[in-house]
């Protein structure tokens, strides 16, 4: 059949048979921006991805950036799957939720090793309403001192919260720790043991912070 035929029968004009399409001017450079974060932020899918490119002062709709990403066969992580919560016979939940910030802080350490094999900590601070890290403090040994020493620093810039929601861990429930706190009328959240989900916002962040940094970074000590 020809063209001018088969365009009839399907009501299409021959001008638009025949046009080339053309891609908008900065696909290329985009392609490569995107790749670019894609390598450097391996674990980051499309949606975080999008967001860097805003603070690079992209405008980018997010399905277009998502049709580059399919076609460029960039894998976005699994979800993983959502947990029970722990509720009470009268159908309460036990873990608080905040409503709005500096309402519940969470805090925890994480732990991982130098390239020399020796081990260091993190005590990582989160107000659980904006989502936000309000401190990351790295030391060989963190002790109920360190607690207060980053706590009291963060008390002074942000204001002491409502709740501090920790585990049991020895640095959290030194009497200074509670006393300090309890002085300050800061009510303390401690979950139940061996119940993590229950600090899930900070777990959270902690495994992000485990999967996109720690992980995949060798970390030399300097003398």
């Amino acid at each position: 059949m020809f063209e001018r035929r088969a365009c009839l029968v399907l009501g299409q004009r021959r001008s638009t048979q025949r046009k080339i399409p053309e891609g908008r001017a900065d696909e290329d450079v985009l392609t490569r921006t995107i790749i670019s974060l894609a390598s450097r932020f391996g674990r980051y899918c499309y949606r975080r991805t999008h967001s860097l490119l805003g603070q690079q002062g992209w405008e980018v709709g997010l399905n277009r950036m998502k049709r580059i990403w399919r076609r460029e066969g960039l894998r976005v992580p699994s979800k993983l799957p959502k947990r029970g919560r722990l509720w009470l016979n009268d159908g309460s939940c036990i873990r608080l939720r905040p409503t709005h910030g500096n309402y519940v802080w969470s805090y925890d350490f994480v732990q991982d090793r130098t390239h020399d094999g020796r081990t260091f900590r993190m005590l990582t601070v989160i107000d659980e309403y904006s989502w936000t890290c309000l401190a990351i403090h790295v030391k060989r040994k963190l002790n109920s001192q360190d607690v207060l020493h980053v706590l009291g620093k963060l008390f002074v810039r942000h204001g002491p919260p409502e709740h501090g929601r920790s585990d049991n861990g020895p640095e959290f429930v030194a009497l200074a720790v509670r006393t300090w706190l309890d002085r300050l009328q800061v009510r303390t959240l401690f979950i139940t043991p061996g119940s993590p989900w229950e600090n899930g916002y900070n777990e959270s962040f902690n495994g992000k912070l485990r999967d996109e940094c720690l992980n995949p970074e060798i970390f030399i000590h300097a003398a």
